[in-house]
């Protein structure tokens, strides 16, 4: 049996048509902005055992560690050190833009913006 994939817009998707939960097993895959937006839309993910994020192993250290210290460079600075970055690391295979939108969304997600 094919597996089944579910991205952030097929939730959103679902929400809005009133499904409210969602059956998750081993033929049923959410990425990890689905499982994000389910979880923001107050979805409900069923399984049978304990749904965990996509990629994301449970990693108690990380909770016991003290908030990190404010970002002292400026926002723009720290943009731009990201893209360079990326850049070296994979050169042309990303599209600017989309990386400027995925950096502008980690900065925010992670509060250094």
């Amino acid at each position: 049996m094919p597996k089944e994939f579910y991205t952030e817009r097929d939730i959103e998707d679902m929400f809005k048509r009133g499904i409210l939960s969602l059956q998750v097993n081993d033929n049923v895959v959410l990425t990890e902005l689905a499982y994000e937006k389910a979880n923001r839309l107050g979805m409900q993910l069923l399984r049978e055992k304990p749904l965990e994020p996509p990629a994301a192993p449970i990693r108690p250290y990380i909770s016991e560690l003290s908030k990190p210290a404010p970002v002292q460079k400026p926002e723009a600075d720290l943009t731009a050190r990201i893209r360079t970055a990326v850049n070296a690391r994979l050169g042309t295979q990303v599209d600017p833009a989309l990386l400027d939108v995925i950096i502008e969304r980690v900065l925010k997600s992670t509060g250094a913006k």
